[in-house]
């Protein structure tokens, strides 16, 4: 129990003492046992022998990303007279659920129920979702032999016999699916089901080892002996048959096999009550990201976000010239898909379904094999839009990245995820408001894409009209397929200077161009000619408030003005452009829709990236992303380690001598 690196977190604020010589050193207020495993003997002797109130813990009802082996607890119930799963004896979680609620209560219990099915959790939470079939099922629940909860259950190894045969009976011409547990589908344990069990042609077997929630959202009844899935089939508002006593049953919410006892019988409360004591009174749980204590609605939504994160991916993906600095950013933000990783102009695998490529450019070779195997999909990744603090050009590991299964963001010539999504999707009010309260978050922050240290400008006290123009490295790719006339950052300010002659232009370099990090454009020494003032250090957040207008060909810098209110022109086509939001010298004939700025705001900065977090490396919301960067922001710099440093020329000597490796 000590090798489990959560629990002294769940069962914080108490101090957790380990070892029997500890013990016996330590003035204690209580003994602690895992459940009523063998471990356990001792503890109860202990216990006995000092007078010591005895705790026995168990993993949560929501418990994890992963299986028990690979993940610790986030969730943990300690019981101070039984454990939920004896049905031999009085429970904590038995005093908990016959204890009637107040108001607020059983609308915060109503309110875990639409979370759970919301979030599609379970206990187990790192599967992708077990398909349901097709038509109308039964869903029957196998566990691993030796289950103590069976036993402690007041059921056995026949109760899974005769649950298989009545759900047959009692559904006639509907198809039964038989879900093995996780534990047996890895070849960890034994279930209870042979193969001459399991001879029905209505028989559908799943034994993937998936998650639940497709198979409880549909399934017309939900058949277990003592599982889990039973509760949670009564949280999806299903019909559950018991053939043990699981702490769900015997209270009037189940149809059980078996008589309950009689300190269950006597009471009848409602299912708030069941879902109340189960996941808030009797539980603990901790964050994913900090291990600190938290909510179940916190732990719910933090596991909900890294299963619908996992969904949107496929499950098998090459991925295609990622150095090897990149290659473990790409197992977070892909995390849950089996990843190879081969060279860029590698001949991809035979059989190949999917393959991830940086940006829009599959290669020569790659873009061949495309063309014979149009099928294959291809994942486009990029840097999303709050991205770090420091440079991506000096290998600063990034929070967020987009990933896009149909183009780039910066490719105008096609559409992206992000401009179908804003094309197209219905916003509700709450996207509205979440994409605002976003927006004013970034805004009150001063979050930018990179955040740099700001530089103190001031602007001219005599001009009637200041106009920034940002630089952008002119061999990106933003501009290659974004842009329309307007190519170079000279003849960006060229145009602007005609179209605003009596304006004062601020002319700000690219970071990456003034950092030596990427080349200069050919006449970027000329742009002095045609502004008024260059500003080469800070962050564009300095001037975004003292500024009337921007003029841009692709720069994100367009986007991050609007989201401060600043007048925006734009001379080429970045996403945020054709949306009724900006002044465009060009249109795009997809881009119709007029939208409101937290519609923007919401579609490119909630719905489209991904976001990973710097401690857990587990997914976070938008929200998190930027108070991790407030407090990245924070620490001191930290020096390129040496291995970086020489990933960072490498790439320097490839961009100057334009070599294609």
């Amino acid at each position: 129990m000590a090798a489990i690196r959560t629990l002294a977190p769940l069962l914080a604020p108490a101090r957790l003492v380990c070892g029997r010589l500890a013990c016996s050193r330590e003035r204690l207020d209580a003994l602690l046992a895992w459940g009523l495993k063998p471990s356990s003997r001792l503890a109860t002797r202990l216990a006995a022998q000092r007078q010591l109130p005895l705790w026995r813990c168990e993993d949560g009802f929501i418990r994890s990303l992963g299986l028990g082996p690979e993940a610790p607890p986030l969730s943990l119930v300690v019981d101070d007279l039984g454990i939920y799963y004896d049905a031999t004896r009085p429970s904590a979680l038995e005093r908990w659920i016959a204890t009637p609620l107040n108001a607020a209560e059983g609308a915060r219990a109503q309110a875990l129920r639409r979370l759970w099915c919301e979030q599609r959790v379970s206990k187990y939470n790192g599967a992708p979702e077990s398909p349901a079939p097709q038509g109308r099922f039964v869903l029957v629940v196998d566990q691993t032999a030796g289950d103590l909860s069976i036993r402690c259950g007041l059921a056995d190894a026949a109760a899974f016999g005769r649950m298989l045969r009545e759900a047959l009976q009692q559904h006639p011409g509907v198809t039964v699916v038989v879900k093995v547990h996780p534990d047996v589908a890895a070849g960890r344990k034994q279930g209870h089901f042979r193969a001459a069990d399991l001879q029905d042609p209505r028989l559908c077997i799943c034994a993937d080892g998936g998650h639940p929630t497709a198979l409880l959202e549909r399934a017309e009844a939900v058949y277990v002996v003592t599982s889990q899935l039973g509760f949670e089939a009564l949280l999806w508002g299903k019909p559950v048959h018991c053939y043990g006593m699981p702490f769900y049953a015997g209270w009037g919410f189940t149809h059980d096999a078996l008589s309950p006892p009689e300190r269950r019988a006597v009471h009848r409360p409602g299912l708030n009550q069941l879902v109340h004591a189960a996941l808030v009174a009797y539980g603990r749980c901790i964050d994913p990201h900090h291990q600190l204590p938290c909510t179940p609605e916190t732990l719910i939504a933090a596991l909900g976000l890294q299963t619908s994160e996992r969904r949107r991916r496929p499950r098998a993906i090459e991925a295609f010239g990622f150095k090897p600095w990149k290659q473990p950013i790409l197992r977070r933000f892909l995390a849950g898909a089996e990843l190879r990783f081969r060279r860029r102009h590698a001949q991809p695998g035979s059989g190949s379904s999917a393959m991830a490529i940086w940006g829009c450019e599959p290669g020569r070779r790659l873009a061949r094999f495309l063309e014979q195997c149009p099928a294959t999909e291809v994942l486009h990744l990029e840097d999303g839009f709050l991205r770090s603090v420091g440079l991506g050009a000096n290998l600063i590991d990034p929070i967020s990245w987009v990933v896009d299964q149909s183009g780039m963001y910066y490719d105008a010539r096609g559409p992206s995820d992000l401009e179908t999504f804003l094309s197209y999707h219905r916003f509700s009010a709450a996207d509205r408001a979440r994409g605002a309260a976003v927006r004013r978050k970034i805004v009150d922050a001063a979050i930018t894409k990179y955040n740099l240290p700001a530089a103190p400008w001031r602007r001219p006290p005599e001009q009637a009209r200041v106009v920034l123009v940002p630089g952008q490295v002119e061999g990106d790719a933003s501009i290659r397929f974004g842009a329309v006339e307007v190519r170079t950052n000279v003849d960006l300010l060229k145009a602007v200077r005609r179209a605003e002659p009596e304006a004062w232009l601020l002319y700000k370099p690219h970071p990456d161009v003034v950092a030596g990090l990427r080349q200069a454009g050919a006449d970027e020494a000329q742009t002095t000619r045609w502004c008024d003032e260059v500003v080469t250090g800070g962050s564009l957040e300095a001037l975004y408030g003292q500024v009337d207008a921007l003029h841009v060909l692709t720069s994100l810098s367009g986007f991050e003005a609007l989201l401060r209110g600043v007048e925006v022109h734009t001379w080429g086509l970045p996403f945020y452009a054709g949306w009724g939001l900006t002044h465009d010298r060009h249109a795009c004939p997809r881009r119709g829709r007029k939208l409101e700025l937290d519609e923007l705001a919401f579609g490119a900065l909630v719905a489209y990236p991904s976001y990973v977090s710097r401690f857990s490396g587990l997914f976070i919301t938008a929200e998190q992303a930027i108070e991790e960067l407030l407090a990245w922001r924070r620490e001191p710099p930290l020096p390129l380690s040496l291995r970086r440093r020489i990933f960072r020329h490498w790439g320097r000597l490839r961009e100057w001598f334009a070599l294609d490796f």
